[in-house]
């Protein structure tokens, strides 16, 4: 017989959802909250320091390490799928950008049907979640639990590219997260005095001590448990055994964008002849589970740089790499408070776009992939991807094993926007990059190169060597018509009991980053399931 607890909720997921749901819903004292995570606690140093996502892109431990399926757009590519594996999920090993979209994209979601999720309705709880280093404003809040902090000094490589994006139109923003998102300027980070702020730490850690949350590591969910079409609770592994916990009052999934609708199928919740085909009885067959796969693109144009003041030349010195640790260890300033991306610019490339529809993550560092080994000349990068793809995939289990990483596709480049907006923002890339304010910086043109000079040629360089920047959202898109996966409360159609919560809900990708995106989205789904069992209403 498998062991057994019973809590009022049983939240799926210690990632970025579901350290904020654990800590919220288990305010107050109230009600009784179990949180599972797959992976081990974040008590490994390079999380907690910034630059250290490059020791965690590719650990066998903290990153789940998924790859695609042969994808066609990208030359049958399989691509490298890094997703968070411990406490902060990848709040813990992510890039730390602070982005929220632009406010079109909130508005767009509630024109679709999803009543309270316009832009006016969400700024609350963005600002609820933030305590930015500028202090409180109509845009910011100043006492939330994770920190956004400005990066602290400046590098003249940056500021040459947003003079360079001057001249070419592009004005200076120093806010993508205010009045407008348009622009070009230095991000904000998720950190706070030179360390990581996920949301393991802003939420969790404060939250550890409460009787009334339990906090499972190394627990692998196998399946939501339903009596009829009521869920009651979770099936999980740890430790060899198997184990199950009661939810008195709901289960929450999540598990982001790739295991929520892998646990959904793998439990009965999803379309009827894939569950079929792998031997999975029915609970509600709801043809939209892990279909409208969206991700962002990442296309990485890589210059050698004039003058050896890259993080290339720090790091290729033993005494400037000791310069930078001292840095750090002094003053928690230099290249390891700030990760690798320090500029931002929002532009608009496509004759029809009305509102900047490209994303420049900017560099003082280069490498052939995001987190590998740098290379050894002084180089920058300019990383540009598409803000709102066209082009649409899925996630479908390959089994019922529940260890068994679901196919993901996500057919990049598949609608003929995408394969536009690529080539023109390698164009505008370039341009950037001969202007009077950033030439002297450039030696060379390293990737794509005189051999992509064409349309056709940089679009079979897009192809050829395009990957992810780490976004894959949609797959139990919220709506109320028959493919969707939620309602506007998070609830999952044609069943009770059952909510997801991350960007899997997402209908339409965010315009940038998703992080702060799915902190928000935790943030209000607290509220409102603590709405319900304040009124007393059975979800």
């Amino acid at each position: 017989m498998a062991e057994t607890s019973t809590h009022d909720y049983v939240v799926v997921g210690g990632g970025t959802a579901g350290c904020v749901l654990a800590a919220r819903l288990s305010e107050g004292g109230r009600h009784s909250v179990l949180l599972l995570e797959a992976g081990p606690k974040d008590d490994y140093l390079w999380i907690h320091i910034p630059i250290g996502y490059g020791k965690t892109m590719f650990h066998p431990v903290y990153n789940w390490r998924f790859e695609t399926e042969p994808d066609p757009g990208m030359n049958g590519r399989r691509i490298y799928w890094p997703r968070g594996r411990c406490l902060g999920g990848s709040s813990s090993i992510n890039g730390l950008i602070y982005i929220r979209g632009q406010h079109e994209d909130y508005d767009h979601w509630a024109a679709l049907g999803n009543d309270g999720w316009a832009w006016k309705d969400v700024l609350p709880y963005f600002r609820r979640l933030e305590a930015n280093s500028r202090g409180a404003s109509e845009w910011h809040g100043a006492d939330g639990p994770v920190s956004c902090s400005d990066i602290p000094g400046r590098h003249e490589l940056i500021d040459a590219i947003i003079e360079g994006a001057g001249s070419l139109g592009v004005p200076r923003n120093d806010d993508f997260n205010g009045a407008r998102q348009e622009g070009v300027g230095y991000y904000q980070l998720f950190t706070r005095n030179g360390w990581r702020s996920s949301t393991s730490v802003a939420y969790l850690r404060p939250a550890k001590g409460r009787a009334n949350l339990r906090v499972e590591t190394g627990a692998h969910a196998e399946k939501v448990l339903f009596e009829g079409t009521r869920a009651t609770g979770v099936r999980y592994r740890q430790h060899g055994r198997s184990i199950e916990a009661r939810a008195a009052r709901e289960v929450i999934l999540a598990a982001g964008a790739l295991q929520s609708p892998q646990l959904l199928q793998l439990s009965g919740v999803g379309p009827a002849p894939l569950l079929a085909a792998h031997g999975i009885p029915v609970v509600a067959d709801r043809s939209g589970v892990g279909e409208n796969l969206q991700d962002h693109l990442q296309l990485r144009l890589v210059f050698k740089c004039t003058k050896p003041i890259t993080t290339n030349d720090d790091l290729a010195s033993w005494w400037r790499s000791a310069k930078i640790g001292l840095q750090w260890l002094l003053w928690r300033r230099g290249p390891l408070a700030i990760g690798i991306n320090q500029g931002g610019l929002f532009t608009r490339v496509l004759p029809e776009s009305a509102r900047p529809d490209i994303q420049f993550h900017i560099a003082t560092l280069s490498a052939d992939l995001a987190g590998a080994k740098p290379h050894p000349f002084s180089g920058f990068t300019l990383s540009v991807c598409q803000l709102r793809p066209g082009s649409r995939g899925h996630v479908r289990i390959r089994s019922a094993d529940p260890f068994e990483a679901p196919a993901m596709v996500p057919n990049y480049l598949s609608a003929e926007e995408d394969r536009r907006c690529a080539v023109e923002s390698v164009k505008f890339a370039r341009r950037l990059a001969a202007t009077p304010a950033v030439a002297p910086y450039v030696k060379e043109e390293y990737r794509p190169g005189p051999g992509a000079a064409s349309d056709e040629e940089i679009l079979a360089w897009c192809r050829a060597s395009g990957a992810t920047i780490f976004h894959p959202s949609g797959t139990c898109r919220m709506g109320d018509d028959a493919a969707a996966v939620v309602d506007s409360a998070l609830r999952v159609h044609g069943v009770a009991g059952l909510r997801v919560v991350d960007c899997s809900i997402m209908p339409t990708l965010v315009s940038g980053n998703t992080n702060a995106p799915v902190a928000m989205i935790a943030e209000r789904a607290a509220d409102l399931i603590r709405a319900d069992a304040a009124a007393g209403r059975t979800p």
